[in-house]
């Protein structure tokens, strides 16, 4: 049940009705007053009760799983999604057959099918909502590959005394490099280019001549 017409003696009650009806909190409904009512003579004659119509409002979280789920039919995945909402954050944990498809080249795909869903989910809330999409731990496995590839390339920029440039990537995943090398005082990191073509490079740092 999504909406439903429900009559009190006052809108107010009518409102409470369609509540309890909905079992929703104010914040969730959208309501259109079909009639105000009429106290009747006394209380007693010619009177009429209120009616407004009371519709949930869309739930950004659970049409975002929707939406996610009708692509990954079209892909011919059957998955199951288990969600963990904290705050303005949703992590999507995507278990089943056929992850490789889903997760793609370096999470390629998954990062894709990461950024429209938290578009979608982001069209019927106020507030930002942070979605983020991981695939039998694929996450995790990445951080810790992402985090040994930053380490081997800081030590090659400090060997050869040149730059080294990574491929593009999103930005959580630089974010990830930019911290793992933020306290390694030989090097330094920034980004350049355009999203979502942006891209991070390792500096050496050069040292103090001594005179």
């Amino acid at each position: 049940m999504k909406e439903v017409t429900a009559t009190g003696q006052s809108v107010e009650e009518a409102v409470e009705l369609a509540l309890g009806q909905l079992n929703a909190t104010r914040e969730r409904i959208e309501y259109r007053v079909i009639d105000e009512g009429k106290k009747g003579l006394f209380g007693l004659f010619g009177g009429r009760p209120a009616i407004v119509h009371v519709q949930l409002k869309p739930d950004p979280i659970e049409e975002a799983k929707l939406y996610l789920l009708d692509i990954m039919n079209e892909m011919g995945v059957e998955p199951h999604i288990e969600i963990k909402v904290e705050g303005y954050r949703a992590d999507f944990k995507i278990t089943g057959e056929k992850m490789a498809l889903l997760i793609g080249k370096r999470g390629q795909t998954l990062n894709s099918l990461q950024l429209l869903t938290q578009l979608i989910a982001n069209r019927y809330t106020n507030h930002f909502l942070n979605i983020t999409l991981d695939a039998e731990n694929y996450r995790h496995r990445r951080e810790s590959s992402l985090i040994q590839l930053a380490e081997r390339l800081a030590e090659k920029a400090v060997y050869t005394k040149k730059p080294v440039t990574l491929e593009a990537m999103p930005s959580f995943e630089r974010k990830i490099i930019h911290n793992t090398l933020s306290k390694n005082k030989k090097i330094k990191t920034h980004s350049e280019g355009e999203e979502p073509n942006r891209y991070l490079v390792i500096h050496p740092v050069e040292k103090n001549p001594s005179y």
